[in-house]
C-alpha cells in the first residue's frame, strides 16, 4: 500500500487518494492542451458565438484569429458536433470584410424565411453579429460598432453577407454590440438583446432585417461594473412546476466587481413580455454563474428541439486578466464542458443551477468505487488506468469533527491545485498558487474564496478535472467553480483530504476519461 503525507499550511492532511503511475503520452508539443474540452486547432480563439442546433449537429462558432496566438483581426471559428463531446473543425465561417471584423453573436434557423434568404422547406441560418471597425475607432469616432447579418443554405459550411449591412447602425454608443437573437412564439417576432455600454438594449423584428427599439435593462446600475458584454436571454421553467420565467445573463470584466477577480458572468431571474424585461431583485444584486477564475462570455444554444426541452450553456475558459499570456505554444484557451441550466426553488430564493450534460457520461472509460468511512487515515485507491491525466470525481461527504475538507490535485514536483471547504467561514478556497506555471501575471496566484450561503450539514461535489483544468459543481449544481493551471508535469495523483478532525465518506466513485478529440 502507498501512502501520502500532505501538508496543508503547518497541518497534516487526511487523505484518500488516486494515484496515476504514468502521465499520458503526449500528442503533440502542447503539454497542456486538455484531452476532452474544445480548444481550437490552433491560433487564438476566446467567445463562444453563434451556438445552434440544426439537423442532428451542434454548431459553435467563436471568435477567433488563426494567425497568431494572441487576439488578432476577429474572425468566426467554427465546429460542429452531435454529442457536444466529439467536435469536428470546420473551415472559417466568417472573415472580416469592409464592415469591420467579426465580433461576438448568435446564430438562429428562420423556421418561417422571414428573411426571404431560404424557403420554408430549405429554413437559412441566420447569424447576427457586431461589426467592429477598427479604423473608425482608431480615429477616434464612438460609431465604430454595427450590427450585420450573414446567411448559410447548407448547414452552415459556407455563408453569404447580407447586402444591405448593418441591419442595426451605431446609436452614437461607443460599446455597441454582441447581439443575441431568440424567436418570441407569443409576439411572433424576433427579439434582440445587446449590450450597450452600462446597460442592456433589447430589440425587436419580423424578419431579422428591420429592427425596432423596445426597452432597456439596467439603466442607473453600478457604474463600477464597467462595460456590459454577451448578454442572452431565455425561459425556463422553475424546476418540479409549470412556472415559467426568463434568465438574463450578463458578462463583465471588471476586477473590483467579479466574485474572484477580472472577468465575469452573472444572471437576473424574471419576467418578459416580449418588450421588456423585469426582475424583482435590485440592479446591484449579483447572482453569478461561476465562482471561478476562468468561465466568462457564456451563451446557450438556440433551436435545441422541444422533445429535448434543455437550455444548454457554454463558457470561454480564461480570463481578460491573462488569457493573452498564459503558457500555452500553437492555441489560447479552451471552451468550458457544456452545462445544462435549470432554475430552482431555493431557501434564498429563485437561483440558476448549472451540471454538466449527460452526454459526458460517454467518456467514462472505467468506474472506481470509493470505500465509505471516515477519512482520518491514509488510504490509497489505484486508478484502473495509469496513463489517464482526465478524471471525474464524484462524492459526498459530510464534515463530521473536520474544520475543512477538499480535494487535491499534485504531482511528482510538489505542484498541485488545491479546493477546499472551510467549515468555520463557510467558504470554498480554490488555491493554484503552488499549481506550476504561476509567474506570467499576479493575478494568477491569488487564493479563491466562494461564499457558501445556505447551511449544508452534507455535501455533494461532482470534479471533472482535464489536463489543465478543473470544473467543480456543488450540490448539484448550486454552485459551480471553474478554473486552469498550467503545472510543470502532469498532476496524476488526486486526494480527499481532511484536517482539524475528521470527515465521512459517504460515499463517491471515480471515471477515467478517455480521449474524445
Amino acid at each position: 500500500m502507498k501512502y501520502l503525507l500532505l501538508s496543508f499550511s503547518t497541518l497534516f492532511l487526511m487523505a484518500c487518494s488516486i494515484s496515476v503511475s504514468e502521465k499520458r503520452a503526449e500528442i503533440d508539443d502542447e503539454p497542456h492542451r486538455p484531452i476532452y474540452h474544445f480548444t481550437p486547432e490552433k491560433g487564438w480563439m476566446n467567445d463562444p458565438n453563434g451556438m445552434v442546433f440544426y439537423q442532428g449537429e451542434y454548431h459553435l462558432f467563436y471568435q477567433y484569429y488563426p494567425y497568431a496566438t494572441v487576439w488578432g483581426p476577429m474572425h468566426w471559428g467554427h465546429a460542429v458536433s452531435e454529442d457536444l463531446v466529439k467536435w469536428e473543425h470546420l473551415p472559417v465561417a466568417l472573415y472580416p470584410e469592409a464592415n469591420g471584423m467579426i465580433f461576438s453573436g448568435s446564430a438562429v434557423i428562420d423556421w418561417n424565411n422571414t428573411t426571404g434568404f431560404g424557403s420554408e422547406e430549405r429554413p437559412p441560418m441566420v447569424a447576427i453579429f457586431t461589426f467592429h471597425n477598427m479604423v473608425r475607432e482608431k480615429t477616434s469616432q464612438s460609431d465604430y460598432q454595427s450590427q450585420g447579418i450573414a446567411y448559410s443554405l447548407d448547414k452552415g459550411r459556407t455563408w453569404k453577407m447580407y447586402e444591405g449591412n448593418p441591419v442595426l447602425p451605431n446609436q452614437g454608443i461607443r460599446d455597441f454590440r454582441d447581439p443575441k437573437v431568440i424567436w418570441h412564439k407569443e409576439g411572433k417576432r424576433w427579439v434582440m438583446v445587446l449590450a450597450a455600454k452600462d446597460r442592456i438594449q433589447i430589440f425587436t423584428s419580423p424578419n431579422l432585417i428591420d429592427w425596432e427599439f423596445a426597452s432597456e435593462f439596467g439603466v442607473g446600475s453600478d457604474p463600477g461594473l464597467g462595460v456590459w458584454e454577451c448578454p442572452d436571454l431565455f425561459p425556463l421553467k422553475v424546476h418540479g412546476t409549470n412556472e415559467e420565467k426568463w434568465v438574463l445573463i450578463i458578462s463583465h470584466g471588471v476586477k473590483e466587481v467579479s466574485p474572484n477577480g477580472g472577468s465575469c458572468t452573472r444572471y437576473y431571474i424574471g419576467d418578459f413580455d416580449g418588450a421588456e424585461f423585469k426582475t424583482e431583485d435590485p440592479l446591484e444584486k449579483y447572482n453569478w454563474i461561476d465562482f471561478g477564475k476562468d468561465n466568462y462570455a457564456g451563451v446557450t444554444w438556440s433551436d435545441i428541439p422541444s422533445d429535448d426541452g434543455r437550455r444548454i450553456f457554454l463558457g470561454w475558459m480564461s480570463n481578460w486578466q491573462y488569457a493573452k499570456i498564459v503558457p500555452t505554444k500553437t492555441y489560447r484557451s479552451a471552451m468550458t464542458i457544456p452545462r445544462e441550466l435549470s432554475i430552482k426553488d431555493t431557501d434564498e430564493g429563485l437561483r440558476l443551477f448549472s451540471n454538466p450534460v449527460k452526454e459526458l457520461e460517454s467518456l467514462r472509460n472505467n468506474e472506481t468505487t470509493l470505500t465509505p468511512g471516515e477519512i482520518e487515515e491514509y488510504l490509497l485507491v489505484e486508478s484502473q488506468s495509469p496513463d489517464q491525466s482526465a478524471l471525474e470525481l464524484e462524492f459526498e461527504l459530510s464534515s463530521a469533527s473536520s474544520r475543512a475538507f477538499g480535494i487535491q490535485l499534485s504531482n511528482n514536483l510538489g505542484e498541485y491545485v488545491r479546493i477546499s471547504y472551510d467549515k468555520q467561514s463557510s467558504m470554498l478556497v480554490v488555491d493554484r498558487s503552488n499549481s506550476g506555471k504561476t509567474n506570467f501575471t499576479d493575478d494568477f496566484k491569488d487564493l479563491q474564496y466562494i461564499p457558501i450561503t445556505y447551511r449544508r450539514d452534507k455535501m455533494k461535489w461532482s470534479v471533472f478535472f482535464d489536463k489543465s483544468s478543473v470544473e467543480l459543481f456543488v450540490d448539484g449544481g448550486r454552485v459551480s467553480v471553474t478554473d486552469t493551471f498550467f503545472p510543470n508535469e502532469d498532476f496524476d495523483e488526486l486526494s480527499l483530504f481532511s484536517f482539524d478532525g475528521k470527515v465521512r465518506l459517504i460515499s463517491g466513485k471515480v471515471y477515467d476519461l478517455t480521449n474524445s478529440l
